[in-house]
């Protein structure tokens, strides 16, 4: 990642033309200029772009200062800016010179009678064109430096051609009109912008902004790039934890909302991982530092969603291309309008100029530059919000056709919490025995289903293994006491020869053998989450056709899971490389246009989550495959969210297809009264700052979304 500060850079239209030209660039994946900070972040992995850098925003923005940053700029501390904060900076850069062209306005319009009567009209000209250069004096600096850098074919030369030759007509009103209310109409832009970005700062909001850190017995205030692994912190009732640890001493509440959504309180005690950005609500907390600030959960987070936006939709790209050549056209169209018609005898050339002149205000594409990108920031913002974090506008668009899921089982639909359940010996051999035969295998495993067969042993009498061998998503091979053992699944059992063995169908079932003899099995059941059936049916409603559930658990583990939360089939004994396949089979049956979800863990999961066409991560936090592999997080365990992704990414692009529509049929139809001499100045200035203004404000509407289980 590579950082610039791009000084003087005001221009929303300018802003979009620099981002789209740097993603271009050979290695570049993504770029986003944050107009608050005015930062623009590169995503890449190519070396230095410097040189590149300055020479598009050269070109396209002359005058812009570009700074290189070494630091990375959002762990510098970045406070919320609120609409009346935006408001009164706007003011105070160019507020006072707008507010002094409405007063001017104003006194033209209420006394033109008077100051029109004035000697050669220099009363009226003096007040109109003092008011017009006060009001446009931005849009004019703006087309100079554009026509000097040899690209003047924007929404600046558009009002400033406009407005220029209806002063030279004597239309003096209308031209300051333009000016005006294009100008005030951008303030409310910025400040319905500023709006929609605040869905995103208020996950800023959690970055913790210092530590207080025991050294050499003494508490001493750090930032939190200042600490370093394994120093102990305190934290104090209401303060947040400023990095990841791990809890030395101190039981408490831990408030992990601003990170993950979910309002619940978890419980925290010593040995218990916590997390940078959330909150301590109770006692007082020693923690041992086990990552740098730059490698926490909220530094990961953090960046991941404020670049989000830099990896634009298709809907994106397609309105920054469609406004690159659709402004050439409107100047082209707007001249065939003036010159034409009076050509061929039908009416006068002052006339027809005036009507395209019309044509020009009316035709300028701001409402479809700014409001649409705004609408997929407003989205991602508010799946932030909701502990769901998307990884840019291309991913809630792939979302918006997705006719197929597919979930991984163990802590996915269930918890990932097994204990044993069941002990079927067979005849001469006890209960306690198989299970201390079992544990011995497993004791030095990490897989959940081994630790809770350990953990199931009361006492401590394991037996050491004299050798021991583990086949992936099998079992274990191992000898104890000069005899083999075999704990493990039925794929095991087969290929050790032991067929037809009858179990039940109802969780996960360990087989044990010594020797030939088969010495019976052990059930392991996880716990099915509460909201996975829940999930499974807003599905359903949500449009998608088929779920699936995949997993390395035997055929009776995995049956008893997908009758009870409810998938429309699954596939059962499946190592990491089958759930690909798998995956790819699904994808091959679906027309290009749909789409097909992994939904895992994060961790095992990394390849089919890589290989489907989005992946989704749950109980991302913490978790830096999660963040680094899955197209969505979800921070919690709640595959509920999943859904939520889905209606989310719906009710994003249906606001901004109203943006597209709204914008393009307000046009058409003004345009064409436009040409028919029926609409003038005052309805194009509608047409224009109107229609920009209503999409902007609009788009704010997508970060209003809540999560179905809110409602």
């Amino acid at each position: 990642m590579q950082h610039y500060k791009l000084k003087e850079l005001n221009c929303h239209g300018c802003a979009s033309l620099i981002e789209a030209e740097i993603s271009n660039i050979p290695g570049v994946t993504g770029a986003l200029f944050d107009f608050d900070t005015k930062i623009l972040r590169v995503e890449t992995a190519s070396n230095n772009l410097e040189d590149q850098v300055k020479a598009i925003v050269n070109r396209i923005e002359p005058g812009v200062t570009v700074e290189s940053l070494d630091e990375e700029p959002f762990l510098q501390t970045k406070s919320l800016t609120s609409t009346w904060r935006v408001l009164y900076e706007r003011f105070q850069e160019e507020g006072k010179s707008l507010v002094a062209g409405a007063l001017l306005f104003a006194i033209g319009l209420i006394f033109r009678k008077q100051l029109s009567s004035t000697p050669y009209a220099i009363g009226e000209y003096g007040v109109f064109l003092l008011a017009y250069f006060l009001s446009g004096q931005e849009v004019l600096w703006n087309t100079l430096k554009n026509l000097k850098a040899r690209k003047g074919m924007d929404e600046f030369f558009l009002m400033s051609i406009a407005t220029i030759a209806a002063i030279l007509i004597g239309e003096l009103p209308e031209a300051v009109a333009v000016m005006l209310f294009y100008r005030t109409g951008e303030l409310f832009q910025e400040i319905s912008a500023s709006r929609s970005r605040s869905s995103i700062k208020s996950l800023l909001a959690a970055r913790p902004q210092h530590a207080q850190v025991l050294r050499d017995g003494e508490e001493i205030e750090l930032k939190p790039e200042d600490v370093r692994i394994d120093d102990l912190i305190i934290v104090r009732p209401g303060e947040k934890i400023p990095l990841d640890g791990m809890i030395e001493s101190g039981f408490s509440q831990i408030d992990q909302s601003p990170l993950t959504g979910e309002p619940v309180p978890i419980q925290a005690e010593p040995g218990k991982n916590v997390y940078g950005g959330s909150i301590n609500l109770r006692g007082v907390l020693t923690i041992r530092v086990t990552s740098l600030f730059e490698e926490t959960a909220i530094a990961k987070i953090l960046e991941m969603v404020e670049f989000a936006v830099a990896r634009k939709s298709p809907t994106e790209r397609f309105i920054t291309t469609f406004a690159k050549y659709y402004t050439p056209a409107v100047v082209i169209g707007a001249a065939a309008v003036a010159i034409i018609p009076p050509l061929v005898g039908n009416g006068t050339f002052a006339s027809w100029l005036y009507r395209a002149l019309v044509l020009l205000v009316i035709s300028c594409p701001c409402a479809l530059v700014i409001s649409i990108p705004l609408g997929y920031f407003g989205g991602i913002g508010a799946g932030s919000r909701q502990g769901i974090l998307i990884k840019g506008g291309n991913v809630l668009d792939a979302l918006t056709s997705v006719k197929t899921v597919a979930f991984d089982k163990t802590g996915t639909l269930t918890q990932g919490v097994f204990s044993v359940t069941q002990i079927v010996p067979q005849e001469g051999i006890e209960a306690k025995e198989l299970l201390t035969l079992a544990a011995s295998l497993e004791q030095g495993s990490n897989h959940p289903i081994a630790r809770s067969i350990t953990d199931a042993v009361k006492e401590n009498n394991l037996i050491t293994p004299e050798s021991l061998e583990e086949f992936a998503g099998k079992g274990l091979h191992g000898v104890i006491e000069g005899e083999i053992i075999n704990v493990g699944n039925s794929k095991l059992l087969d290929e050790e020869g032991f067929k037809n063995i009858t179990t039940p169908e109802q969780g996960t079932i360990v087989h044990v053998t010594r020797g030939n003899h088969y010495l019976g099995y052990i059930v392991v059941s996880d716990v099915i989450r509460s909201d996975a059936y829940q999930t499974l049916q807003a599905l359903k409603k949500a449009g998608v056709e088929k779920t699936v559930m995949l997993t390395g658990d035997s055929e009776s583990g995995a049956k008893w899971v997908a009758n009870k939360v409810g998938v429309d089939t699954y596939a059962a004994n499946l190592l990491p490389q089958d759930k690909v396949t798998e995956l790819n089979k699904l994808k091959s049956e679906l027309p290009i246009k749909n789409t097909t979800i992994f939904v895992g863990d994060g961790l095992n999961d990394a390849p089919a989550l890589a290989a489907s066409d989005i992946g989704i991560a749950m109980g991302g936090l913490g978790s830096e495959a999660a963040i680094e592999t899955a197209d969505v997080v979800i921070l919690d365990d709640a595959p509920s969210k999943v859904a939520d992704a889905l209606l989310l990414a719906r009710r994003t692009r249906h606001i901004v297809w109203q943006n597209i529509v709204l914008a393009l049929a307000t046009k058409g139809f003004f345009i064409a009264l436009g040409i028919a001499g029926i609409a003038g100045m005052w309805e194009a200035v509608f047409a224009d700052v109107g229609v920009a203004l209503l999409a902007v404000l609009n788009s704010t509407r997508t970060m209003n979304f809540t999560s179905a289980n809110t409602r």
